[in-house]
């Protein structure tokens, strides 16, 4: 059986596209294959800077022959009177079939006209000479460029083309204007360590050959050997490797033969805030750094590169380094002690020179705006007035980093320099911690804030934002969201979820939107409405995505277009993520089981009446005059003494001690519905009828105190 490589050979391709363009094939080739009825026995997929590759093993010669049946037209449309129409007669010539062929079946859409063909299989070399252009031009990325007088888009110019069957050029073309690559043995090996032509005998022979020309053609193994290289290097200036996985990601795909190289700075740089060293060299510079082995907070003057180069240049490379992280860490240390001169209140006048958003203003409006937010939220928390006025001092300062020459020169500093500068200012320490705070969390696994403060002051931040977009209707769809505002609301949930806050969002909105409507008149009066949506959307995400919560249990506790768990949600979201978090325990003990047909049962025929979903109190509602059996009689008693426990339950929400209530009162229900003392609960007498839809709506609306049991699916 034969093995296929392909190699596309390119200038260097961006990082990204790399890891981008591997994940697509190793997703998409498979598929096509098995699409075209070509399945190898592996797909491996490699890319590097200048190549992107795959080898598929073991493939098949040719596709295996198979039937086929094909579908025509309906029989009322291809037979008349018995007799075959135009319709029959085209469709037997486009199948190359006579009518005498053609079969009538019965499908869930009526009859139709079918064809069985016996197609015989193609070679697998005419499949491939198929499927590699689409490989190569369906790639999706940033930035594809065009080069020479050709129409071809790809991230850079493709140099070469490798496509081998076994040991035969398997002839491909990628024709661009005058420019053609034909398909042949021939690859390029390292530029510097082996810059003669590669050629290669036979698919099999592909990573070994390239191996040779000092090629790691598998990101893995490129992968292991320079974290490998990376904690050699580290131990040998007695440190330990910070090595953030982004950036391990990206130098993965930025070499061909990786070695590690450490450089040397000098040490009264490190008088510096370590979150500038290291912002400098991550994320400028793509440096590791190097912490000391004993203290894991503590930097070495020390840092590690992955040279692409001759690895008996190494002490070239990092003498080159070093000249410019020298110069790099200068200016930090320039803009440090400049910004250090002043307190970082008297920052504050140039945020008005600053623009948040055209439409919005400066970032001292910013600042006016979710400093009152951050009031509400204080006065709700019903906070001390110490911490109110930490919470205050924070707002005011929260953005006045922005404005300072190092923030200025390294933008993903912001927050921690605010908190050095107000450090050093004298600031109250959790007032400095709250202004780094209130950035967290930057992303789906980053941290966050710890003090009360920061809390506040992030909620109010990502408020203000969300409510102000919204109300210009510039709202996120699809994929864009230029101001991250799904994130944003994600943080909102998120912190008060982790910091367990007993907060009203839905309030909290409310008093946002009327103070932007007061202030910008021609905003949406849908506003509240968008992001009340907008909310709940987020919700249901994390509640499904991040909690791993069932999505049947998501809407039971967030009802399915239903306005009183709609509010409750957003009126508390600490109750709606324990109510989801809850059903999703009982689920899994089977708690659930044991009361799930009852209920089901019981808010499925309470829809037939038209009881109030808040009345819990059988008392007022159910006339026992009117009972004809026991079992209702029981019914009723068993609401009367569930009723105190509902209460409480709510009031504590512990809905432990409600599910527990429930199941004590299951086999009484399923002795009204099916018992010897059972009732026909829809009986003619209107009066009978109503009475016994209400004993089922009061027990619906009991269990609705946790959740709507109707969009709860039967467990397996």
């Amino acid at each position: 059986m034969p093995t296929f490589v392909l190699e596309v050979g390119t200038e260097e391709l961006p990082a990204s596209f790399v890891e981008g363009a591997i994940e697509q094939w190793q997703e998409r080739i498979p598929t096509s294959l098995a699409e075209a009825f070509v399945e190898p026995e592996a797909v491996e997929v490699y890319g590097t800077p200048r190549r992107l590759a795959v080898v598929l093993r073991n493939l098949p010669d040719k596709q295996n022959d198979r039937t086929e049946d094909i579908k025509g037209p309906p029989v009322k449309a291809a037979y008349k009177d018995g007799k075959p129409t135009k319709a029959a007669e085209g469709f037997a010539r486009k199948q190359n079939v006579s009518l005498d062929d053609l079969e009538i079946r019965d499908t869930e859409k009526g009859e139709f006209v079918f064809v069985r063909k016996q197609i015989p299989g193609r070679p697998t070399a005419d499949i491939l000479k198929e499927l590699v252009p689409q490989w190569i031009f369906k790639l999706e990325g940033k930035r594809f460029m065009r080069w020479g007088d050709g129409d071809v888009r790809f991230p850079r110019p493709i140099r070469w083309l490798v496509a081998l069957l076994d040991d035969a050029v398997l002839p491909l073309e990628v024709v661009s204007g005058s420019d053609t690559i034909a398909s042949d043995r021939i690859s390029s090996g390292h530029r510097v360590l082996h810059p003669e032509p590669i050629s290669i005998e036979t698919a099999s022979d592909y990573i070994e050959a390239l191996r040779q020309a000092y090629i790691e053609v598998d990101p893995e193994r490129r992968k292991t050997a320079i974290v490998e290289g990376i904690n050699t290097e580290a131990k040998k200036v007695s440190g330990t490797a910070e090595i953030p996985e982004d950036l391990l990601t990206e130098v993965v795909h930025l070499v061909e033969y990786p070695t590690a190289v450490t450089g040397k700075f000098d040490e009264e740089f490190l008088i510096l805030p370590p979150e500038v060293i290291t912002t400098v060299m991550v994320s400028h510079q793509r440096y590791f750094p190097v912490l000391n082995e004993k203290n894991s907070k503590e930097l070495l003057p020390y840092f590690i590169t992955i040279s692409n180069g001759d690895p008996a240049k190494s002490e070239i490379v990092a003498a080159g380094n070093e000249r410019v992280i020298r110069a790099r860490l200068a200016d930090g240390e320039f803009f440090y002690k400049a910004d250090c001169e002043k307190p970082l209140e008297t920052m504050m006048p140039k945020l008005e020179s600053v623009t948040f958003q055209e439409d919005l203003g400066t970032v001292k409006d910013k600042v006016d705006r979710l400093t009152k937010i951050a009031d509400r939220i204080a006065e709700a928390l019903q906070l001390s007035d110490e911490e109110k006025m930490k919470i205050r001092r924070a707002a005011y300062l929260c953005k006045a980093d922005l404005v300072s020459q190092m923030v200025y020169e390294f933008p993903e500093l912001q927050g921690a320099m605010g908190e050095k500068y107000a450090l050093v200012s004298g600031e109250n320490a959790e007032v400095a911690k709250a202004i780094f705070e209130h950035y967290l969390p930057r992303g789906a696994d980053d941290i966050f804030p710890e003090t009360l403060t920061g809390q506040v002051i992030g909620l109010a931040d990502r408020l203000d934002t969300l409510v102000s977009i919204f109300g210009l209707g510039m709202l996120p769809s699809g994929s864009s969201d230029p101001f991250a505002l799904r994130r944003a609301a994600n943080a909102v949930v998120n912190i008060t979820w982790t910091a367990n806050l007993e907060l009203n969002l839905d309030r909290l909105l409310q008093s946002s939107v009327a103070d932007f409507q007061s202030a910008y008149p021609k905003a949406s009066s849908e506003l509240l409405s968008q992001l009340q949506g907008f909310f709940l959307q987020r919700i249901q995400t994390l509640l499904q995505d991040e909690k791993s919560i069932d999505y049947d249990l998501v809407n039971a506790v967030l009802g399915e277009n239903d306005l009183e768990y709609t509010e409750r949600a957003l009126t508390d979201l600490l109750d709606v993520r324990d109510r989801a978090e809850f059903l999703q325990s009982i689920r899994s003990d089977k708690t659930l089981d044991t009361i799930y047909e009852t209920v089901n049962r019981s808010t499925r025929l309470a829809k037939q009446g038209d009881l109030d979903t808040q009345q819990l109190n059988p008392r007022p509602i159910v006339t026992p005059d009117r009972f004809e059996s026991p079992a209702e009689q029981a019914f009723y008693d068993a609401l009367v003494k569930l009723l105190p426990r509902t209460e409480a339950a709510r009031q504590e929400r512990n809905y432990r001690q409600l599910i527990d209530a429930l199941a004590e009162i299951a086999p009484t229900v399923s002795e009204f519905f099916d018992g010897e003392t059972s009732v026909l609960v829809m009986a003619e007498d209107e009066n009978v009828k109503r009475n016994r839809l209400n004993l089922l709506g009061l027990l619906r609306n009991h269990a609705r105190v946790l959740a709507d049991f109707g969009a709860i699916v039967k467990s397996a």
